[in-house]
């Protein structure tokens, strides 16, 4: 029986076009609590800047792609960028290739500057506006991850900057920075620790690179109809788009697992 579901934000639950949670994923989510199934969300997004989920709850939140995880409001895992590859990050900016960069604090979110590709992401995902400042200010800091906005062409010479990270992309104009190892796999480890649940208990939805992972280790992992091809490949089962009712059919599908 799954006892456990864990949603991604952006395309899963949330469409890009409404910037909403649509009505047949909230009857989805309704019905589920009704069979005793606990919901958690599974995020890129800071804790901060989830701020598209209207009045539904959850009962904790692996947020920052698993570099921090949320039960009850408390904090229950921390997973820092070294202050060595944030230093490294820096100074290769300063010296060769300044890229507009967010920094992920635990109660911040700042970025250095804004660019037109900056504006068109934030306004896709409908995500707040950040704060600009010098992110050499923020050398010592506990950072947890970095929001960079480089193409997949210079992934590979920037990231030499900051070897104990990697790179978890599901858009082409940017990608998500975390310490290596980490991953939203990560937190929902330890959601399932927190709570008793078992592997083949979960169950997992996604659409993007960084969903990846929790698909393929959840019993059940499915890709939405507006995923990549790469994340379809790699789901259990693929559903129709958010805006198709794709969490309810998937849902309808999967009954009698509930």
């Amino acid at each position: 029986m799954i006892k456990a579901i864990f949603f991604d934000i952006d395309g899963t639950l949330v469409s890009f076009n409404t910037h909403k949670i649509p009505e047949s994923a909230k009857r989805a989510l309704s019905w589920l609590r009704e069979k005793g199934v606990r919901l958690f969300i599974a995020s890129g997004r800071h804790i901060m800047s989830i701020d598209n989920l209207g009045d539904e709850k959850f009962d904790g939140y692996v947020t920052i792609n698993g570099a921090m995880t949320i039960v009850d409001g408390e904090v229950i895992d921390r997973n820092c960028i070294s202050d060595e590859d944030y230093r490294s990050i820096n100074k290769y900016m300063e010296e060769r290739n300044n890229f507009p960069c967010a920094v992920v604090m635990e109660e911040r979110l700042v970025l250095n500057y804004y660019n037109e590709v900056v504006e068109e992401v934030l306004k896709m995902i409908h995500f707040p506006k950040l704060p600009t400042a010098e992110l050499k200010s923020f050398e010592g800091e506990n950072v947890f991850q970095l929001i960079a906005f480089f193409g997949a062409d210079d992934e590979r010479e920037i990231m030499k900057n900051a070897p104990g990270c990697a790179t978890t992309r599901w858009h082409p104009r940017f990608t998500d920075v975390i310490a290596k190892g980490i991953s939203k796999v990560t937190g929902i480890k330890k959601i399932c620790e927190h709570y008793g649940y078992e592997r083949e208990e979960v169950m997992a939805f996604g659409d993007g690179g960084n969903d990846i992972e929790m698909l393929e280790w959840a019993k059940i992992g499915v890709a939405m109809g507006n995923a990549t091809e790469e994340v379809k490949k790699k789901a259990d089962y693929v559903t129709e788009d958010i805006d198709k009712d794709g969490i309810e059919k998937a849902v309808e599908h999967f009954r009698e697992l509930f």
